[in-house]
């Protein structure tokens, strides 16, 4: 027996604001950050999860997991693991009065996240497996176990998904394999921030062309003049053939949102992504429809998901048809439990899954995700691709690996989210040494 003798929680900054990495209309100056949670055993093993922040309200996260620890702390991995759907019900909805914070958004969900796929990196840490392969190895009724039908048993029920995953089961080693051989295809955010220079994303280009890239993404939503401008620059630099993504971040309006990608159209945008407040379900769904016809043959789709708070949006999203592209994200959903919620919600509409990237440890965190998603849930790669940003995986023990625009499928046991005891140090806030610098 394994149990989880303490909870720690830390706030881990990294001043990406120095260099603008990561800006964009919505953030001009983020500090990514992560609310990084150790799950400690009597057994020595270690489960490490965390949630993704921009800086400033990262104590409060960690304030979050400080509050429901003790939820955690005592119980056995076995228990937990024996009944993955009450343990998962019990983490988000347990506690009424801190459900209420919620219910199952904001603060509290992204700690909820941290400390569950804390929870399944110890899982799979103990049983000696990356996860993803933890999940493809689970049976199908053994998956349909972990999750809470409540709230979306009307667009989803038990016997459907299992019957979605049923249906691959047989073929499952196929999937895997052919991943191994050629890995997950990916496309990069990292030449296309707001902040950056013209002589800075021609350079960034250049080198992602050279390693191979075929998919880019562009930040836009600051002035359209600026936007097709750089626009210009990235179809120069990546030819016609190539994929280009938009994403405006939630700064416009519904009525702005159509305007301006109508406007940006002629750069062929393969999606405009988080057009407007990702509240809105019934404008995403105006945008798509008022967006077709645009940008080429297939038309501009819609992609939104990163702050999408939880199974429920989602579901509504998909019945509306209000997006093309599912881009949930690891970390803002209640964790692992939820994300494959998620996946089987995607695979009933046919909607492709394209996980949010980026930050700190989304990137490792998605792989798994979406290898999983293709193996054992979707079978289908058709318009499916994952994001990458080139910042901070030098901080992580296991970190992704890319070759010519692929995800390599990871190999270490567990979630891929352990951070190297240095790093964590450097950058612990305030008092790491690198806010010592500053």
């Amino acid at each position: 027996m394994t149990t989880i003798t303490r909870v720690e929680a830390q706030d881990i900054r990294f001043p990406t604001s120095r260099e603008l990495d990561g800006s964009d209309a919505m953030n001009a100056a983020p500090d990514y950050s992560a609310t990084y949670v150790i799950l400690h055993t009597d057994s020595g093993l270690e489960g490490h999860g965390l949630t993704f922040t921009i800086g400033r309200g990262n104590d409060i996260c960690v304030a979050a997991v400080n509050a429901m620890a003790s939820q955690l702390e005592g119980l056995t991995l076995e228990e937990i693991t024996a009944d993955m759907g009450r343990f998962w019900r019990d983490q988000t909805s347990g506690d009424s009065q801190l459900r209420w914070l919620g219910p199952e958004k904001g603060v509290m969900h992204l700690a909820c996240a941290a400390m569950i796929n804390a929870v399944w990196d110890l899982w799979a840490k103990q049983e000696g497996k990356p996860l993803w392969k933890l999940l493809v190895d689970m049976s199908p009724e053994a998956l349909v176990r972990c999750l809470d039908f409540r709230f979306v048993s009307d667009a989803l029920t038990p016997e459907e998904a299992l019957a979605l995953l049923k249906r691959l089961q047989d073929s499952r080693h196929e999937r895997e394999a052919e991943l191994k051989a050629h890995g997950y295809p990916a496309y990069t955010t990292s030449a296309g921030w707001l902040g950056y220079s013209e002589e800075k994303m021609r350079q960034l280009c250049r080198e992602a062309l050279a390693e191979g890239w075929e998919h880019f993404k562009q930040k836009v939503g600051g002035n359209l003049e600026d936007d097709r401008r750089r626009a210009a620059i990235l179809r120069e630099e990546i030819g016609e053939h190539r994929t280009l993504m938009m994403d405006a971040n939630q700064v416009w309006d519904v009525d702005e949102a159509i305007t301006q990608m109508r406007s940006l159209a002629e750069f062929n945008p393969h999606w405009i992504e988080e057009p407007t407040s990702p509240d809105d379900i019934l404008g995403h769904a105006e945008i798509r429809r008022r967006l077709q016809g645009f940008g080429g043959v297939q038309g501009i789709g819609v992609a939104t998901g990163e702050h999408c708070h939880n199974r429920v949006m989602f579901k509504q999203l998909m019945q509306a048809g209000a997006i093309d592209y599912c881009q949930l994200d690891s970390a803002r959903l209640g964790g692992l439990n939820e994300v494959i919620m998620v996946l089987l919600l995607a695979a009933k509409f046919d909607i492709p899954v394209c996980p949010h990237g980026g930050g700190v440890g989304l990137c490792e965190y998605t792989q798994h995700i979406a290898m999983f998603d293709y193996i054992a849930v979707s079978g289908n790669l058709e318009g499916r691709l994952l994001e990458y940003v080139d910042h901070l995986h030098d901080h992580f023990i296991d970190p992704v690996r890319i070759k010519t625009g692929h995800y390599l499928v990871p190999e270490a046991p567990g979630y891929s989210i352990t951070m190297k005891p240095e790093s964590l140090a450097r950058h612990r806030y305030p008092d790491g040494e690198v806010w010592q610098e500053a």
